[in-house]
């Protein structure tokens, strides 16, 4: 099988075109490779995925600019297509909501077309756990009204949904969207949480704790999610007007993806403080614009469906990202 991923030199793209990979798949990626966050190390992503064989093939390239994406797409042929492209980042979407608007929105749009012309088996995209905003009720179910949210990063990712839920509909494009919950492991995001603290405490520097230290994450490693995408991949959703997760009767279903545990995050912090050998300097900040207090994954609908059981408690996830972190920074000089 040949899958197009979207952002392959980005944190979850990179993962799942290892994986993909390393099973016998070919994989086709593109990425626009924007400064959003540390370039180098979206390249040294992409310098490991070329020692994987003549099973990589990589294009840069802005998908938000359809023009571009149909050039460089042209003559390429693939079956299936995993879009994790996009703009990320709750606050971000506060300081350059243009950004997103071209990205999430049109990006998302262009994809669905290419979906559609060439006619792909499937294709699997990525949405979040934003779109559950205020939602008070935990844990968040894929059944719940997601109609409030509280970022425009998290606008365009239901604005997303809606759309696949048009082509599914109009055309019969078979479709799952993802909601990611708080995903984290090595070759994580440099602007995540997860990421600062680590960089901080070795550093020896204060770090700052949003929501006074009274926020909770269904934090999910980056493996038991690479799980989940690709057992979403290989199982199209049927044309069959059964209702599907989510809500569609078409063939477009909606998954949450989490680690079905709502974790404080003074003890993410604790973890990090005992993988470093150092006690954190915590600066207690009130609640940022567009966050949430608490997430938390119900995944009983992909479970029932395809099996998916996540494996990795932050006990022994956090470690693992320090340890990489430090192995990379070492690296690096």
């Amino acid at each position: 099988m040949r899958v197009l991923v979207t952002g392959a030199a980005g944190f979850i793209g990179f993962s799942v075109t290892s994986h993909l990979l390393a099973r016998g798949d070919t994989v086709l990626g593109i990425d626009s490779l924007n400064n959003y966050y540390d370039v180098p190390l979206k390249n040294a992503r992409l310098t490991k995925l070329s020692k994987s064989g003549e099973g990589f093939a990589f294009k840069r390239v802005d998908f938000a600019d359809h023009v571009a994406l149909d050039s460089a797409l042209d003559g390429e042929r693939f079956d299936r297509i995993v879009h994790l492209g996009a703009q990320a980042g709750v606050r971000y979407s506060i300081e350059n909501p243009r950004a997103y608007l071209q990205a999430n929105l049109a990006g998302h749009l262009n994809i669905l077309e290419i979906a559609r012309h060439r006619q792909v088996e499937h294709l699997v995209y990525a949405s979040s756990s934003s779109v559950y905003g205020g939602n008070t009720s935990l844990p968040f179910r894929v059944e719940d009204r997601v109609d409030q949210p509280l970022s425009l990063y998290a606008a365009t990712k239901k604005a997303d949904e809606l759309m696949s839920e048009t082509y599914a509909h109009l055309y019969r494009l078979p479709q799952t969207g993802l909601r990611f919950f708080t995903v984290y492991g090595p070759w994580g995001r440099p602007d995540m949480a997860m990421w600062l603290f680590t960089k901080a405490i070795i550093e020896g520097r204060p770090i700052n704790v949003f929501g006074e230290g009274r926020m909770r994450r269904d934090f999910t490693y980056i493996d038991d999610i690479v799980a989940g995408i690709v057992a979403c991949l290989d199982s199209p959703p049927a044309d069959d007007g059964v209702l599907k997760a989510g809500g569609s009767i078409s063939p477009h279903r909606i998954y949450n993806i989490g680690n079905s545990r709502s974790e404080d995050l003074s003890e993410m912090i604790s973890l990090i403080e005992k993988a470093c050998g150092k006690t954190a300097d915590r600066n207690l900040l009130p609640m940022q614009p567009g966050d949430v207090r608490d997430t938390y994954a119900d995944i009983s609908a992909i479970q029932r469906d395809l099996g998916f059981e996540p494996r990795t408690p932050i006990s022994e996830g956090v470690p693992r990202f320090v340890q990489w972190y430090q192995d990379y920074h070492r690296r690096l000089g």
